[in-house]
């Protein structure tokens, strides 16, 4: 019995249960179906909105529209061969089913369950219910029951024609259109209105997949779906077998065989159409369903400066020309010399030693053939394939050799790109992915490429040397023949840019130099550990990426034999401006929507992020970053390669008093000379420009390198951009950091032998405290101890060292004497014992 009881229990609140589940689906049903009789209405749902760019002062840059720009088209204004083709093709039970056909569900089910295609199992409604109200990329099962659910309140509430004008005015035809009247004016070149059986047909075809089915790249198989969708209207009743003849041929007939299929996104005014699809991908990921960026009437507030991108859009297209005219020309010569002197030489050792590997007269041949096939005949052999329906001859040929000549463009064509930082809040403010943005050409290469930087990578690791301690500007470094070692035990012999040798150098001179061997010595003495946490956290390359952009422990990572991201090398000498903190490049500042209210703020989240990390934003301190401005200014102040270029930034105030805007920087040119780089920096911005090939393992020779090529666009670029802007100093740190002129040739404290000089900062505390050795005597000695004093008191350093080492403190609180002078000096060299009579120094 009490079994029995327990079991009765159980069924009964089972049954109250399952009750108050079903309650609340229905009570959740009949609200949503509330919901549409309350707010769906046909004549008034929401037409496509653009969405629009604007850059840091408001200015529009271009619009991400869907092409219906607004232009709805009314039911009775379609042709009836519109209404049949779509019937015909997607659902030619439409006007009979309640929203659903339980055989194409089943039919889809079965498809899904054997993995075969056996056709789609939604109808019109589903479709344009699921457009509407869900997210179609979802392909699960709830997303299938809501679309369902939708699809049946739908045929409740409108009528057969009103569901047909929602779906021909709302869903995507590809192309970067949606809808039928601006789908017919990109395919066609007219409205929707004057649409023929055959144009329809070609329309509902691109509805399963526009990218298989486009006419402009695949007109064959456009061609034979098309056949089958007119076949289907003539055996259905809608056309006559002769009005589909007469449609097709005319058709194809006045087809542009030669047009692309640039999508009409494509084909919008666009002020920087790079920068535009970097924020485009990036919308991607922040706003669920691509339609949306396109019909919502977004407003997207960007950090770009148009003006600043108009100038490096200038830039750029000059430079990559005439890198490629210099390329040209220089390999146009080799060639020259190598057809006629060695081609004849090596086919006479081959004929005399029998060495057939020697002879390249068939190699030649080859090239000339493929030059004259790919610019003479494969045109011709395309538009004979298109018109004879051959699709084998253009797949298994004309796409064959097109492939091949655009491979070899890529080994052949210099391309370039460049991006800019506001270092202050890392604010993108100008950049050029490559050389002309089209269907093509839209590798983001500022973002997206991974190249190696060369020389411009060593920056990074000498800031890690001077953290360490172990170096300062005037470090003396021998650059001379060296082996190092690996690992395993294997030698490695690096060489400088020219195979010149300079005997002991200076740590800053290495640097405005770009020498390869005292560089890789500094790595060797602070060691790889340091060097690559160094670079990798100026760069922002996650811990995982590390090994598979070969930032690993061998010492061609000294030189940039490594993989990084133009902006990734530009955040990097930013970090270096911004006092050693670091910054997010970011595009995007906030995205607003149609009625001004602000629904993503990327900007803002970037920056509770930055302020979470508390300290841990600075990557370095500001002391070395200090330093290292200093150091990378010599390299265009100081005869160092960016010093040929003479970018002296001179500019005349609102007054017409002349300053010159602060400016450093460092050049790179990697193995085979096979990358350009130079990456730059002022107090406002920081930037780098590379050039190279798509494909690596070409050469751009000797005579382009980041010095003349890299170099002078970078130049010209921040020249123009600081034109207007007022003059400004880099930040100097309160405290930890020490100006001094000491000998150039030793590093030490200059002495009245010293016949150059050099003013280098130090972290304080590592500023030289010996004599020079090379220029020393007893009178010299002393006076120079005593001028290193006096600036060093002058700059508030409070401890400093007297002739036989011992520290001596300064009183801080006592005035320098005014009238110090050089008299004054040489007393105090003849009177001066052991120590210094500091008394002397102050009132």
């Amino acid at each position: 019995m009490m079994k029995i009881k327990k079991s009765g229990i159980v069924i009964i609140s089972l049954f109250f249960l399952g009750s108050i589940v079903m309650g609340l689906f229905l009570g959740w049903s009949l609200s949503e179906t509330r919901n549409i009789i309350n707010s769906e209405y046909i004549t008034d749902f929401d037409t496509a909105l653009p969405t629009k760019l604007l850059d840091i002062n408001g200015e529009v840059i271009t619009e991400f529209a869907s092409d219906e720009k607004r232009e709805i088209i009314a039911y009775n204004n379609l042709p009836q061969q519109m209404i049949d083709a779509l019937i015909t093709r997607e659902d030619n039970v439409f006007f009979s089913h309640a929203g659903f056909n339980l055989k194409a569900i089943l039919r889809g089910v079965v498809g899904i369950l054997t993995g075969r295609s056996l056709g789609g199992g939604s109808t019109l409604t589903q479709q344009i219910a699921g457009t509407l109200y869900c997210d179609r990329s979802d392909k699960s099962v709830v997303r299938k029951l809501k679309e369902l659910w939708w699809a049946i309140q739908m045929e409740r509430r409108y009528s057969k024609n009103e569901i047909l004008e929602l779906y021909l005015n709302k869903i995507y035809f590809g192309g970067g259109t949606y809808g039928v009247n601006a789908a017919s004016k990109y395919y066609f070149g007219h409205g929707a209105t004057e649409i023929t059986p055959a144009e329809a047909a070609i329309l509902v075809i691109q509805l399963s997949n526009p990218a298989h089915y486009n006419p402009f790249d695949h007109p064959n198989r456009a061609m034979d779906r098309q056949k089958y969708v007119l076949a289907s209207m003539v055996d259905a009743g809608f056309l006559s077998q002769e009005e589909a003849d007469e449609s097709f041929e005319n058709y194809w007939a006045n087809f542009d065989y030669t047009r692309t299929s640039t999508s009409a996104y494509m084909m919008r005014d666009d002020k920087a159409p790079w920068f535009s699809e970097y924020v485009r991908r990036e919308l991607s990921g922040m706003i669920y369903g691509s339609d949306d960026i396109y019909t919502s009437g977004f407003t997207v507030n960007t950090t770009l400066n148009l003006a600043h991108q108009q100038i490096a859009q200038d830039v750029m297209v000059k430079y990559i020309d005439d890198a490629n005219r210099r390329y040209k020309r220089e390999h146009s010569s080799k060639t020259g010399v190598a057809t006629n002197i060695y081609v004849p030489m090596t086919e006479m050792l081959a004929l005399l030693f029998d060495i057939p590997e020697l002879k390249v007269s068939e190699q030649r041949t080859e090239i000339v053939a493929n030059n004259t096939y790919v610019n003479q005949l494969n045109p011709v052999i395309d538009v004979i394939a298109l018109m004879t329906g051959s699709e084998k001859l253009k797949v298994n040929i004309v796409n064959r050799a097109t492939a091949i000549s655009k491979q070899n463009e890529e080994k052949t064509t210099i391309e370039g790109t460049m991006v800019a930082l506001d270092h202050s809040n890392g604010y993108i403010d100008a950049l050029v992915g490559g050389s002309k943005f089209d269907s093509d050409n839209q590798f983001i290469r500022a973002t997206q490429a991974k190249v190696q930087p060369g020389s411009t990578f060593k920056p990074l690791y000498y800031s890690a040397a001077i953290d360490s301690r172990k170096f300062t500007p005037t470090t003396q470094i021998s650059d001379s023949m060296v082996v190092f070692h690996t690992a395993d035990g294997k030698p490695y012999i690096p060489l400088n840019f020219r195979g010149e040798w300079e005997g002991n150098v200076s740590v800053w001179y290495a640097l405005t130099r770009s020498m390869n061997v005292p560089s890789l010595k500094i790595l060797d003495g602070i060691g790889f550990e340091a060097a690559i946490d160094r670079a990798s956290k100026l760069l922002g390359i996650p811990q995982n990426e590390l090994e598979s952009r070969s930032f690993v422990p061998v010492y061609p990572l000294g030189l940039g034999v490594c993989s990084v991201r133009p902006i990734e090398m530009a955040r990097a000498y930013a970090i270096f401006a911004n006092g050693g903190k670091e910054i997010t490049p970011m595009a995007i500042r906030t995205v607003e929507d149609k009625n001004g209210n602000v629904i993503l703020n990327p900007e803002l989240d970037i920056r509770k992020e930055q302020a979470a990390k508390g300290d841990k934003i600075q990557v370095i301190t500001p002391q070395t970053s200090f330093v290292m401005i200093k150091l990378l200014e010599q390299t265009v102040n100081n005869g160092g390669t960016l010093g040929a270029q003479k970018w002296h930034f001179d500019y005349k105030d609102a007054n017409g008093k002349r300053y010159t805007m602060p400016a450093g920087g460092k050049t790179g040119t990697t193995q085979n000379w096979a990358d350009a780089w130079t990456c730059g920096i002022t107090p406002y911005y920081a930037a780098a420009f590379w050039f190279g090939f798509d494909k690596p393992g070409q050469s751009l020779g000797l005579n382009i390198t980041g010095a003349t090529l890299a170099g002078f666009a970078w130049g010209e670029y921040f020249d123009k951009v600081h034109a207007d802007l007022p003059y400004k100093n880099w930040i100097k740190p309160l405290e930890g950091v020490i100006e001094c002129t000491v000998c150039a040739d030793s590093g030490m404290i200059l002495t009245d032998s010293c016949e150059h000089s050099t003013t280098q900062w130090y972290l304080e505390g590592t500023q030289p405290t010996e004599i020079c050795p090379i220029h020393s005597n007893s009178s010299n000695s002393t006076l120079a101890i005593i001028r290193l004093e006096k600036e060093m008191y002058k700059s508030g350093q409070r401890t400093v060292f007297d002739i036989d080492r011992t520290p001596l403190t300064f009183d801080l609180s006592a005035p320098l004497i005014s009238d110090y002078d050089e008299d004054d000096e040489e007393d105090i060299i003849d009177n001066s014992t052991s120590k210094f009579d500091y008394n002397y120094l102050m009132e």
